[in-house]
C-alpha cells in the first residue's frame, strides 16, 4: 500500500532509476503526472527485469488525481521551508508510512529534477520529510532520494534482522594440525627466498600467526595457503637446480 508519486518527472533515465529502486524494495506502485516523456520499453532496458512495475505504473494529468484515493501523503523536499509544516527525516518517516499504508495507499510524492516540488504541491502532502543533505549541495538525484527512502522503509519493516544468505558451500574451521602444517610451509617458503636474512624470523613467524589467527580460515582456506607455499617452494627448488645446471662446467 505504499506508491510512488513522481510530479511532473522530465527525463526517463531518471524514472528508469526510480524503477530499479522500487525492484530493490520490493515496492511496485509507481505513478507519474504529466511525465515528459515515458517510454516503458526503453525503461525496461536501463531497469532490467522490472516489468512487474512497469506493468502497474498510471499516468495522470494533475497531482490531485494522482493522491485522490491517498490516506497520507509524504513530500521529500531538499530543504526545509519557511511556512510552517509538519517536517520529518526520513528514518522518522519510515515508520508512520508503515503504520498509515495498513488502511490505505500512502504515497511518497517526488518533484521534477529541476525545481522539486511547488508551493502548492506541498500543500497536498501531510507530511514534508527533508532528507539531511550538506547545505552546500541539497539538492539529490530522483533515484538516489527514493532509494534511500525506500531503504528507510526497508529497516522499519526489519529487514536489517533478516539473515544473510550463507555461502553455497559451507567449510569446517581449520583444525590445528591444518594450520601448523601450513605454518612451516610458509617458513621454509621464506627461507628460500632468504627473507629472514635481514628480518627477525621470530617476530615475523609470530606476526603471520596472529594474522592467520584474527580471520580466522576454514580447512579450505588453511589447505589453500599451504598449497600456495608449497608450490611457490617447489618452484623456487627447480630454478635454483636449473640456475646450478647452467653454471656446471
Amino acid at each position: 500500500m505504499i506508491t510512488v508519486v513522481l510530479d511532473h518527472p522530465q527525463e526517463i533515465m531518471n524514472i528508469a532509476h526510480v524503477v530499479r529502486a522500487m525492484k530493490n524494495f520490493a515496492i511496485q506502485d509507481l505513478r507519474l503526472v504529466a511525465p515528459v516523456a515515458y517510454d516503458a520499453y526503453r525503461i525496461e532496458g536501463i531497469a532490467h527485469r522490472s516489468a512487474d512495475v512497469l506493468e502497474r505504473v498510471r499516468l495522470f494529468d494533475d497531482l490531485p488525481a494522482a493522491l485522490a484515493d491517498c490516506v497520507h501523503v509524504v513530500a521529500f523536499s531538499a530543504r526545509g521551508r519557511t511556512a510552517k509544516r509538519n517536517v520529518q527525516r526520513p528514518r522518522e518517516a519510515a515508520a508512520e508510512i508503515l503504520e498509515l499504508a495498513e488502511p490505505g495507499p500512502v504515497a511518497l510524492l517526488y518533484g521534477r529534477e529541476d525545481k522539486g516540488l511547488s508551493n502548492e504541491a506541498l500543500d497536498l502532502a501531510h507530511r514534508i520529510c527533508v532528507i539531511p543533505t550538506d547545505e552546500s549541495y541539497p539538492s539529490m538525484n530522483l533515484g538516489h532520494a527514493v532509494a534511500l527512502t525506500l531503504y528507510e522503509i526497508a529497516l522499519a519493516r526489519g529487514a536489517e534482522s533478516r539473515p544473510l544468505k550463507r555461502p553455497r558451500r559451507d567449510f569446517p574451521p581449520a583444525e590445528h594440525g591444518t594450520l601448523e602444517m601450513m605454518h612451516a610451509d610458509i617458513e621454509r617458503t621464506l627461507d628460500a627466498i632468504d627473507f629472514f636474512r635481514t628480518r627477525n624470523r621470530e617476530l615475523i613467524l609470530r606476526t603471520i600467526r596472529g594474522l592467520i589467527n584474527r580471520v580466522p580460515l576454514d580447512e579450505r582456506e588453511a589447505k589453500l595457503v599451504r598449497a600456495m607455499a608449497i608450490e611457490t617452494f617447489k618452484r623456487l627448488q627447480v630454478s635454483d637446480q636449473r640456475g646450478q645446471g647452467l653454471s656446471a662446467p
